[in-house]
């Protein structure tokens, strides 16, 4: 049997786990996903030794930057990036190789696409993560112009105070790439002035529990179009199964 698996922590709800068991139990397929948490990067290479059928991993936080150092090759866009989030163990010659890549980058650009318009040409991206790296690089690809927004001050960056309504007027796709209301701290949004928001602007969260967080009811309450991270996470979780069934 095959395994499949999502490295990370904490791994306190996992969509990867019941999506591809279900997906594994519906077509048949002789393979099993299993999470593991582990508290530190250094682990990776136990997980690896230890589980001889293992055929590819998820990474998520906060791993898929750190995890790099462990792969022996990358595609492009992973590299480009600087974010893995997708690892594809092969298995030849008694020898292990490990390539990674970013599938974040394609469902996101699949997901935000269809609702984009002329006038939308500038983004902020909430946050600075590996997540957002993928982000960045989705909506330079479709055209946008990007600023990373941070609580902390840091270079390239601009912050939460520095969003003003004029910022939001011109910046209006936004993206939000933080934890920040996220169940059980779904009470919480990123503090943006959503007065200015209106039909023209974009709010997309990356967070899919709940289904309809604070930042996306503010922007409602002001006529923003908004969209979870949900279907986001359907098209990476295609794309993953694509990249472990590679043969390049």
């Amino acid at each position: 049997m095959d395994i499949y698996g999502l490295i990370g922590y904490p791994l306190l709800h996992s969509f990867s786990i019941s999506y591809f068991n279900q997906k594994f139990e519906d077509e048949g397929i002789n393979a099993r996903y299993e999470n593991f948490e582990i508290q530190s990067i250094e682990s990776l290479m136990e997980i690896i030794d230890s589980t001889p059928n293992l055929r590819g991993l998820n990474v998520t936080i906060p791993y898929k930057e750190k995890v790099i150092s462990y792969l022996d090759a990358l595609s492009p866009e992973a590299r480009a990036i600087g974010a893995v989030n997708v690892i594809r163990v092969i298995h030849e010659n008694n020898k292990v190789t490990l390539k990674g890549y970013n599938s974040d980058v394609i469902g996101f650009t699949q997901s935000i696409e269809p609702m984009l318009e002329k006038y939308h040409k500038k983004a902020l991206i909430l946050g600075t993560g590996g997540a957002s790296k993928a982000i960045d690089y989705g909506l330079k690809s479709l055209g946008l112009e990007t600023v990373f927004v941070s609580r902390y001050k840091r270079p390239g960056t601009i912050q939460y105070t520095d969003v003003t309504p004029e910022v939001i007027k011109e910046y209006n796709v936004i993206v939000n790439c933080t934890p920040c209301g996220m169940y059980p701290h779904s009470d919480e949004c990123p503090q943006l002035p959503y007065e200015a928001m209106d039909n023209h602007t974009i709010l997309y969260d990356l967070i899919y529990n709940p289904d309809e967080t604070l930042f996306m009811k503010n922007g409602i309450e002001y006529g923003a179009n908004v969209k979870n991270g949900l279907e986001m996470l359907l098209l990476q979780a295609f794309a993953s199964w694509e990249f472990w069934n590679n043969k390049d």
